[in-house]
């Protein structure tokens, strides 16, 4: 019984050993471990990284200064572009008119020799005032802001008949009619149709109304009381137009007149206008699109002008890809 209570009391002083032994062993490794990290190393990392990081934020600091810079130059160019966009739009008018009257004249024979010399010292001047502010290399570069192109032989209008149009921009409208087509003495067809592809003239529905100055004068005469429904997007009628008047044979230009885009995609329509517009054998387009804005939507406050930004960015790129000219007007009113 005495060896037995010897032998726990001998295991039990061998395993105490033990776990003090361990302990011990344990408490070694933790110092070489802990040994290995030098303090001066990890005060010497926080240091760099805060350096660095105080290097980049005032890099941050100093790019976000030049971004204001440049905002502010690129608003103040595209300020000086809006302006000389509007006073060529100006200049392009009367430039028509005068020339339209000019060659009228001319062919009367029974102007006089002074009226002749003051309508085209008018066209010389205009032409220099549009010559200074597009530059002299600009007929180089492209052709959408200087003028535009009149080789067609087939107009087609397309109106926005919306209340906005109407109530408020429609003496200006007949103006921009009266002057594109002063553009064009003589055509071999003419259409008149509303953003949602209803025809002026329902007697000419699908076919071309023959040009005539006592048809000019009727399409003027309708237009001032025509206001058929619209949805404000003149998408349909220009899909319509082409869909029904392209021809291989045929030179074509379609003026888009209006002041908002309420449609959802403007990548889907320029994306389906290509599509149906094919082009020539000597890659044009078969219809060239013009369009004039009317900026009726930007009396109205900044978060209500949506669609009328819209309309401006969509014509801006649809008569780009289409061979024609956007102009923006800067009123409304005559």
């Amino acid at each position: 019984m005495r060896r037995n209570k010897r032998r726990h009391a001998e295991e039990s002083s061998l395993a105490f050993l033990d776990v003090i032994c361990c302990g011990f062993g344990a408490i070694i490794l933790l110092l070489m471990i802990t040994k290995s990290m030098s303090p001066v190393v990890l005060e010497q990392t926080t240091q760099n990284n805060s350096a660095q990081i105080a290097d980049l934020q005032q890099s941050l600091f100093s790019i976000r200064g030049q971004h204001k810079v440049f905002n502010r130059d690129l608003t103040s160019r595209q300020q000086q572009v809006s302006l000389n966009q509007q006073r060529l739009a100006v200049l392009k008018t009367k430039l028509a008119t005068l020339r339209a009257q000019y060659a009228q004249q001319s062919k009367a024979a029974i102007v006089s020799a002074d009226d002749k010399g003051r309508l085209a010292l008018a066209v010389q001047n205009l032409s220099a005032e549009m010559q200074r502010l597009l530059g002299l290399n600009y007929q180089s570069k492209n052709d959408l802001v200087g003028g535009i192109p009149v080789d067609s032989e087939y107009l087609i209008f397309i109106i926005d008949t919306s209340g906005s149009m109407f109530n408020y921009a429609w003496p200006r409208l007949q103006e921009e009619i009266i002057a594109t087509l002063n553009i064009y003495p003589k055509v071999k067809g003419i259409q008149i149709i509303n953003d949602m592809g209803s025809y002026m003239f329902s007697n000419y529905r699908r076919r071309w109304i023959p040009d005539s100055p006592a048809r000019r004068s009727a399409i003027i005469k309708r237009l001032r009381q025509w206001n058929p429904f619209s949805n404000s997007s003149p998408v349909e009628g220009i899909q319509k137009a082409i869909r029904t008047f392209v021809n291989q044979d045929k030179k074509i230009s379609l003026y888009v007149m209006g002041d908002e885009f309420s449609g959802r995609s403007i990548h889907q329509v320029l994306a389906t206008v290509e599509r149906i517009n094919q082009v020539n054998q000597s890659d044009q387009r078969l219809v060239r699109i013009h369009a004039v804005g009317f900026p009726v939507q930007f009396m109205r406050a900044k978060h209500q002008q949506g669609t009328g930004i819209r309309f401006a960015t969509l014509m801006r790129e649809l008569t780009y890809r289409n061979g024609g000219t956007f102009i923006g007007l800067n009123d409304f009113r005559p």
